[in-house]
């Protein structure tokens, strides 16, 4: 979405407050139906198309950062957003992505050594 009335009403319903200056955004919908021997697969679905629609906004050159607990606490910060978007009650809102143009380049986060995050033939503390 890139409407600013509706961008101003999501930003103003995440507490404490993220992507002021987003000019744009997309939601995550998910209706948790089963799938396939009566299990429901909808975190795996919308995680593998969230990521794919990260990649591909930086691919276009923006920016984004994935918002899901933060928005699906306690607080339900996204049934206040589903409402202010009209959102039927058998789907949930799980994500909110802000689009826009960095302020800087991002940090990437200090990375264990390879041999302190993946093991071979088997878990290793």
């Amino acid at each position: 979405m890139d409407d600013p009335g509706v961008l101003e009403a999501l930003k103003r319903a995440i507490d404490p407050p993220v992507a002021r200056t987003a000019p744009a955004a997309i939601c995550v919908l998910t209706r948790r139906i089963p799938a396939y021997r009566d299990r429901c697969y909808a975190v795996q679905d919308y995680s593998a198309a969230i990521e794919n629609m990260l990649l591909a906004i930086v691919a276009l050159g923006y920016q984004s950062c994935w918002y899901e607990g933060h928005i699906t606490d306690t607080d339900r910060i996204n049934e206040k957003m589903a409402r202010i978007l009209g959102v039927p009650e058998d789907y949930e809102l799980v994500c909110f992505l802000p689009v826009g143009v960095a302020e800087g380049e991002p940090a990437a986060p200090e990375k264990k050594p390879f041999e302190e995050r993946a093991w071979f033939n088997g878990f290793r503390a």
